[in-house]
């Protein structure tokens, strides 16, 4: 009886060991879909691709298809309009709660943003992807190399600011020649305003239209790069020089001569382009924004009386004439605070937006890229194609707000209003001083 007691409890133990192993191995299961469940990575990215123009559709189009090809990555992704992205981004890193990647800009803007502590490099991307290194324009990554052998994004696109935008058949109407110095502009504005015609569209109700399009490039050709250069570092140059007193004086000549229509401080920048586009402006000052902008929005028949070429020589000028202010484009940007699979969820999305499939879809999107690339022409406006082999025949120079401290880029964009509206010369360029001087000294 004794010995079958002892079977009878032996066989309970067996079958308890069972059962236990067998709930362990559920357990395990039950643990391992909880962990995978648990590892889908999240990631945050802002971007300002908010518009209906060709470039944002295709960067949407680039993030969207990440994430459809990356399923296992919980994508939030957020497109802010870019006349208030600089202040949302500017808010977010005060109280350093930066999104894992953020859309940062060449210059100033990304420069502050290493110097306050809040990005970190993608270097490792580059080294990864050699190729797709080195087929990055000149002076690509210059803009984002903050320390010596360190990347800190890659650039979508290429900056270029200050293109002349001209109706040919406007000009042909009344027998104006397209200028190549600033005394046959100021010739074609007064011919154009005799027949009722605005001579150049304007939008600079978000005031950094002027600055960017338009005063950097007069700057280039009065005072050349070198001094620029020296007055943003506040080293043997200041912005209350007379060499700038002369760059805002030629600006003030084309607000004296009525050179754009009436009201430029109240519309925007896609009014502006609308209003040149329909005929009603000769010309517009614009940067390659508008190739894409004006591809999604104008006929064939439009945009076929449309011709691009570079702002007119200055007399005496020190600078390059034959010049087109801009750079590399905004990329990307890789916050501090990402870490583990986050960091190379975020890698990988940067190399979707910027690789080499990216930048031929940028590039076909009638958006200027920094990167060698096959362009199928049958894709691109006209326009685009004309600007595309323009930009090839100059060079590019310095925008301003890309060397200018944040506070200084207000001022000079506030200031450019100002003198639009009767503010004086020296008033805007003491302004300026004060407020660089402020940034650069310690």
């Amino acid at each position: 009886m004794k010995k079958m007691q002892k079977m009878s409890l032996m066989l309970l133990i067996m079958m308890f060991i069972i059962s236990a192993c067998g709930n362990s191995g559920d357990n395990k299961k039950a643990e391992g879909e909880v962990t995978k469940k648990d590892d889908k990575v999240k990631l945050t990215v802002w971007h300002n691709f908010a518009g209906d123009d060709l470039r944002a559709k295709a960067v949407r189009s680039l993030i969207e298809k990440f994430q459809q090809d990356n399923p296992n990555i919980e994508l939030d992704a957020q497109a802010i309009p870019p006349d208030g992205y600089r202040q949302r981004l500017s808010t977010v890193a005060a109280g350093n709660e930066l999104p894992d990647l953020f859309f940062v800009y060449a210059g100033s803007h990304s420069a502050e943003l290493y110097k306050a502590g809040l990005l970190q490099p993608i270097t490792e991307l580059a080294d990864q992807n050699p190729d797709w290194k080195a087929k990055f324009l000149p002076g690509a990554f210059d803009p984002y190399q903050f320390e010596e052998g360190q990347i800190y994004t890659a650039p979508m696109g290429m900056s270029a600011t200050s293109f002349l935008y001209y109706n040919t058949a406007i000009f042909e109407q009344y027998k104006v020649k397209v200028p190549t110095t600033w005394d046959e502009l100021m010739t074609a504005i007064k011919v154009f305003n005799d027949n009722k015609m605005t001579p150049i569209a304007l939008g600079n109700k978000a005031p950094w239209v002027a600055q960017s399009t338009i005063i950097g490039a007069i700057g280039e050709r009065v005072t050349g790069t070198e001094w620029f250069k020296n007055a943003s570092a506040q080293k043997g140059a200041k912005f209350t020089d007379p060499e700038f007193i002369d760059t805002l004086g030629y600006f003030k000549q084309l607000v004296d001569n009525n050179a754009f229509q009436e009201g430029a401080n109240s519309i925007d920048n896609t009014q502006a382009e609308q209003y040149f586009i329909q005929g009603k402006a000769a010309m517009m000052i614009s940067g390659a924004w508008s190739l894409t902008n004006l591809a999604a929005s104008a006929s064939e028949e439009q945009m076929k009386d449309i011709d691009v070429t570079v702002l007119p020589s200055i007399p005496g000028g020190k600078g390059d004439a034959n010049s087109i202010t801009g750079g590399a484009g905004a990329g990307l940007a890789l916050s501090k605070r990402t870490e583990g699979a986050t960091k190379e969820a975020a890698l990988k999305l940067i190399y979707a937006v910027s690789g080499p499939d990216a930048q031929k879809a940028i590039a076909e999107s009638n958006s200027m890229v920094m990167y060698d690339t096959d362009i199928d022409q049958s894709k691109v406006s006209s326009l685009y194609y004309k600007a595309f082999n323009l930009v090839k025949k100059t060079n590019i120079t310095p925008v301003y707000d890309a060397y200018l401290s944040a506070e200084s880029g207000e001022v000079i964009n506030n200031g450019l209003q100002e003198i639009m509206t009767g503010g004086t010369l020296e008033s805007v360029a003491q302004k300026l001083q004060d407020a660089q001087a402020r940034a650069v000294t310690p």
